[in-house]
């Protein structure tokens, strides 16, 4: 099993990380996402807000990948590739979950990334 250690969990919960997902076509597609949260050692969390593009994406195809640098790249670049599979919910503990780490924003759902492939990229 891949495991998120601490120094991982940190620098993805503090930075913006780039989240791709795959179109129907087979192209990338990849936006911003922040307030991210590790929810175990191959599981992260991202709140659906705004996401229209990357959630049809995931509902045709589960592959995903997440890109995280820490803030003073320039340094000492310290990045991590994390590649998995999504699955989404509108109810439930992980859409609760969202709901609390989202205060003020809509948490129409919640998308759980399960990290079967971590690498170093700096």
């Amino acid at each position: 099993m891949v495991g998120i250690n601490e120094g991982l969990k940190k620098l993805i919960e503090g930075n913006a990380l780039a989240f791709a997902s795959i179109d129907d076509s087979g192209n990338p597609h990849c936006i911003a996402v922040a307030d991210v949260k590790v929810a175990s050692k191959n599981q992260i969390l991202i709140g659906d807000n705004y996401i229209v593009e990357t959630l049809k994406n995931i509902k045709r195809n589960k592959n995903v990948a997440l890109a995280v640098w820490n803030r003073n790249w320039e340094e000492e670049c310290v990045g991590y590739e994390l590649k998995g599979t999504a699955d989404y919910f509108t109810g439930g503990r992980w859409h609760e979950m969202v709901k609390e780490l989202h205060k003020g924003f809509p948490a129409k759902g919640a998308i759980l990334i399960t990290v079967n492939k971590i690498k170093k990229l700096a």
